[in-house]
C-alpha cells in the first residue's frame, strides 16, 4: 500500500511538473534581450556638429557650451564623426564626415586625441555621456585599408571599388561584411574607442546596411568592456533584439510633417497605434524635428513645420521615445547648414531653449515619460475633434502626463472624455492648474498645446 501511494505521488508530481513546463510556452517573453545602461532610462540626447558649432570648429571650443547643455537637460552628447576625412573624391572644400580615412584617428581640424579625451572626461564629470558616430558601411577612397586589404571591399563586375550600390555617395566605397577578417577589424576598432577614450557607445550610420549578426556580436564584445548605449540610424524591429538600445523614428518625422502641412491626422494616429501595438515594449525610439540629414538635405525645421514647429517639438517630447535636439535648434536655427564646407551656427537667445529645457527636465522627473519599459503606455483620450486634436495619457508609478495638441490653424473648442483621467494637473509651460473631471472642455488656439502634469 505504501509503495502504491509513493508511486501515485511521484506520478502526480511528474504530471504537475509536466503541465507547468508546458505552460511556459504560453508566457509572454520580452523581445529585447540586451540590457540598457541604467542611466539611459530617462535620458535625452543632443547631436553635435563640431565643424559648425563654433568659429574654431574644435573640441576645445565646443567644451565651453557644455554647461549650457547640462542646464538644458541634455544627457547624451552625440558627436558626428570625429575621424580624419578622405581627400580623394572629396565633396566640397572640407569633405563629408562620413568619408572616413582612418577609423582609429582624430580629424586634425577638431584637435588631437588628447583634446578628445579631455572632452570626454569633461562630459562625464558633468554627469553626461558621450557617443560617437560610427560609419561602418563604407570608407574614404584613400583609406589605407584599400591598399592593405582590398579584399575587404565589394567590387563592380570589372573588379573595381564601388560606392554603396544604388546611391550617389561618390566620395566613399562599400565594405564587404562577408569577410570574417574585416568583421574582426571593425569590431576591434569599435572596442578601441571604448577602451582608449572611455566613450559610452555609438550612433551607427546606415545601421541596416550592415548584417544584424555583426551588430549582435559587436554589442556583446563592447558590453564586456562596459555597458554601452547603441543608437541605430535605422527603423526596424530586428535591431532591438540583441544589438541596439534605440533606433531612429523616421516615420514620426514624416507623419508630423504631414500632419502640420496638410492638417490631416490620419497618418499620425496610425503611427501612434503602431508604436503601441508593434514596437517591442522595452525598445527605445529617437524622436526629433531635426537632425543633420533632415537639416542639410530636406530643409530646416521652420521650412518643414512652419507655424506648427513648436507643436511638433512638444509632440516629440511627450510621445514614447527619447527626444533629440540638433545643434543650433535651441537657438532657432532657421537655415540648412552646409555639409561639406564651413558654415558656423549663429548662437542667440530663442524661445526654443525654454521649450527643450522644460521638456527635457520633465522627462527626467516624470516616470510616465521614461524610455522603454520604464515609461507609461500612450492611451488615447477620445475627443470630439480628432481630425485636429491629438490627446493622450501616460502614467507610471503614480506619475502622469496628459498632452493635448492642436494640429490645425484654427481655434478649436474641444470636448474630451476624461472619466478615467480625473484629477488636478499643472500645465508645464504656464503653471496653470486644471481640475479635470469626467468631461472636460478646453479652448485651444491655432497650433497651441497643453502638457498637463498630474499633481
Amino acid at each position: 500500500m505504501k509503495n502504491s501511494l509513493f508511486v501515485l505521488l511521484v506520478l502526480l508530481n511528474f504530471s504537475f511538473f509536466k503541465t507547468q513546463t508546458k505552460d511556459l510556452r504560453y508566457q509572454p517573453k520580452e523581445y529585447v534581450e540586451i540590457t540598457h545602461p541604467e542611466w539611459s532610462k530617462n535620458a535625452t540626447i543632443y547631436e553635435v556638429n563640431i565643424r559648425q558649432y563654433t568659429q574654431e570648429g574644435t573640441f576645445k571650443a565646443f567644451e565651453k557650451h557644455l554647461p549650457r547643455l547640462k542646464k538644458m537637460g541634455v544627457d547624451i552628447i552625440w558627436l558626428m564623426p570625429i575621424h580624419p576625412i578622405g581627400e580623394e573624391n572629396r565633396k566640397g572644400t572640407l569633405g563629408s564626415y562620413y568619408s572616413v580615412k582612418d577609423f582609429h584617428g582624430i580629424n586634425p581640424e577638431f584637435g588631437t586625441m588628447t583634446d578628445f579625451k579631455i572632452l570626454v572626461d569633461k562630459i562625464h564629470s558633468m554627469g553626461m555621456y558621450v557617443i560617437i558616430d560610427w560609419v561602418g558601411n563604407h570608407s574614404a577612397w584613400d583609406n589605407p585599408l584599400t591598399i592593405q586589404h582590398p579584399d575587404w571591399y565589394t567590387k563592380t563586375r570589372a573588379g573595381n571599388f564601388q560606392p554603396t550600390p544604388w546611391y550617389d555617395w561618390d566620395d566613399v566605397i562599400d565594405f564587404d561584411y562577408d569577410n570574417p577578417d574585416f568583421r574582426k577589424y571593425m569590431t576591434d576598432a569599435l572596442k578601441f574607442w571604448v577602451k582608449e577614450a572611455n566613450i559610452d557607445g555609438y550612433r551607427a550610420d546606415v545601421a541596416g546596411f550592415i548584417p544584424v549578426d555583426f551588430w549582435e556580436n559587436a554589442r556583446k564584445e563592447l558590453d564586456e568592456i562596459k555597458p554601452v548605449f547603441m543608437l541605430a540610424e535605422w527603423e526596424s524591429r530586428d535591431l532591438y533584439k540583441k544589438s541596439f538600445d534605440m533606433t531612429y523614428s523616421w516615420s514620426l518625422w514624416d507623419k508630423l510633417r504631414e500632419a502640420v502641412n496638410h492638417q490631416k491626422l490620419g497618418g499620425l494616429v496610425e503611427y501612434l497605434s503602431h508604436d503601441v501595438n508593434s514596437v517591442p515594449h522595452n525598445a527605445y525610439r529617437m524622436t526629433f524635428t531635426d537632425n543633420h540629414d533632415k537639416n542639410s538635405w530636406e530643409g530646416n525645421p521652420y521650412l518643414n513645420f512652419g507655424d506648427g514647429l513648436k507643436t511638433a517639438i512638444v509632440m516629440t517630447g511627450v510621445v514614447n521615445g527619447m527626444p533629440l535636439c540638433y545643434s543650433g535648434q535651441e537657438a532657432g536655427l532657421n537655415r540648412s547648414l552646409k555639409f561639406f564646407d564651413k558654415d558656423p551656427i549663429e548662437w542667440k537667445a530663442n524661445e526654443n531653449t525654454e521649450l527643450f529645457t522644460k521638456l527635457f527636465h520633465l522627462k527626467h522627473a516624470n516616470q510616465a515619460l521614461w524610455n522603454g519599459k520604464y515609461g507609461g503606455e500612450m492611451i488615447r483620450v477620445v475627443n470630439d475633434h480628432q481630425d485636429k486634436i491629438i490627446s493622450f495619457y501616460r502614467e507610471k508609478n503614480n506619475d502622469a502626463v496628459f498632452p493635448v495638441l492642436n494640429f490645425s490653424d484654427q481655434t478649436v473648442e474641444v470636448n474630451l472624455n476624461t472619466a478615467y483621467f480625473q484629477g488636478k494637473y499643472r500645465e508645464l509651460f504656464t503653471g496653470k492648474i486644471y481640475n479635470i473631471k469626467d468631461k472636460t472642455n478646453i479652448k485651444l488656439l491655432p497650433w497651441s498645446y497643453l502638457v498637463l502634469v498630474k499633481e
